[in-house]
């Protein structure tokens, strides 16, 4: 065995002990969902016994998780720098696991429209976190106040807007590439996805 099969090994050892703590489950509970003994669970998890992938195979469904995230090891490019659009006061970084969302993260001076003509709607889905400041978000024939720390989520389907409740406020929100590409399409300042090579 390698060292880095050794370092896997422990690594999945202590990722099925987490995922069973998180589940809030004992070694008895677990062992009966995965059809084991406790006893060859408690030695899996305390590297008395070998790793067997048929036995990894039945505690990853027993998890709810999948074999691959079981043995998934740390990606080496972990951190990553934004995208900066200083002429519309935001930041883009992409979703390494998921390349169609984007998180954005923008300061907005500006009240929502007052026309109802001018909400959008378009395919997707959004989620916005108000880091600083009091947000207003149109949505349909509603109007929410977001304060600070506070977040919102809805389907971009229904006709939208957001503007600030006076002074500025930034909010940070995540767009699924659906949403991304209609607010590019009506001309907002929503910076461009990776795809567009931006």
């Amino acid at each position: 065995m390698t060292q880095d099969d050794g370092e896997l090994d422990s690594l999945v050892r202590k990722r099925v002990r987490a995922l069973r703590v998180a589940q809030g489950w004992s070694l008895e509970e677990l062992a009966a969902r995965a059809h084991i003994s406790q006893s060859t669970l408690s030695r899996i998890e305390n590297g008395q016994r070998r790793l067997a992938l048929d036995q990894l195979v039945t505690l990853a469904r027993a998890l709810d998780t999948t074999l691959d995230q079981l043995v998934e090891t740390a990606a080496d490019d972990v951190i990553s720098s934004p995208v900066i659009d200083g002429a519309h006061g935001s930041m883009r970084w992409p979703v390494k696991a998921d390349p169609g969302m984007t998180v954005v993260r923008q300061r907005i001076t500006e009240p929502p429209p007052e026309s109802p003509a001018r909400l959008r709607a378009h395919p997707g889905r959004e989620w916005l976190v108000v880091l600083s400041g009091t947000a207003i978000l149109l949505l349909g024939n509603r109007r929410y106040r977001i304060e600070t720390n506070q977040a919102a989520e809805f389907p971009t389907m229904l006709p939208h807007a957001i503007g600030t409740a006076g002074g500025p406020c930034e909010i940070m929100g995540i767009f699924d590439r659906d949403a991304r590409r209609g607010h590019q399409r009506a001309g907002e300042r929503l910076p461009p996805g990776p795809e567009a090579g931006g």
